[in-house]
This record gives C-alpha cells, structure tokens and sequence, in this order.
C-alpha cells in the first residue's frame, strides 16, 4: 500500500511540476537531509545538547522520516495529497519538513560551544 501510494505521489508530481517526479523528490530530499544534529550528554550533572555530525546513511533515514511526518500534519484530505504537496514545498526550499531541518541546524549551532563533548 505504501508503494502504491508513493509512486501515485511521484506520477501527480510529475504531472503538477511538469519535471520528473523523481527529480523532484531527489531535490526535495537534499533540502531535507540534515548535516548535523543535537544529541544530549550528561556532563557533571547537567543535560547538554552536543552537535555531532550525522552519518550518511542516518541523514537519509532522517530526511524520509521527516517528510513523511511533516506530511502527516497537513491539512490536505488524503495521504498521497499530503505526500504530492511536502514534496513539492520541499523541493523548492518550503515546508515543514525544511523548516524542521533549518530548526535542528540552529540548534547544533547555538550549542556549537559543547561540541567539544563528543559522544
């Protein structure tokens, strides 16, 4: 069922964009995929957030996870129509999805000075 109704969201993209669906989904998944993010650490009884960079092949699962969430919360009245229009807004640097990546950018960086914690 997840097949069928991701590559019905690639086929409408198509048919939206009028560029390949599965170009778009490519450059809406590089906006989406993360460079680093925050993990927490106790350190002499505190909780901080130390920036690490992220794996290759987390950034992926990362970037697909956040999609399909941010997906989730749309207002639109199916699935593919939520998936189709994420897609489409991250493509071209808009959404949820890029603005959850833009968050976890920003908080790596705000707490950079901890970087020195690794895990």
């Amino acid at each position: 069922m997840a097949y069928a109704m991701f590559y019905d969201a690639i086929n409408t993209i198509a048919e939206k964009t009028g560029e390949g669906g599965l170009e778009v989904w490519k450059k809406a998944l590089n906006n989406v995929t993360p460079a680093v993010e925050v993990k927490r650490r106790r350190v002499g009884g505190a909780t901080l957030q130390v920036p690490i960079e992220v794996r290759p092949d987390r950034r992926i699962s990362l970037s697909i996870k956040w999609l399909i969430g941010q997906a989730r919360l749309r207002g639109e009245k199916t699935m593919k129509e939520k998936l189709v229009n994420e897609i489409i807004a991250a493509s071209q640097g808009e959404g949820r999805a890029v603005k959850k990546k833009v968050d976890t950018h920003k908080m790596a960086e705000s707490n950079r000075a901890f970087s020195h914690f690794k895990l």
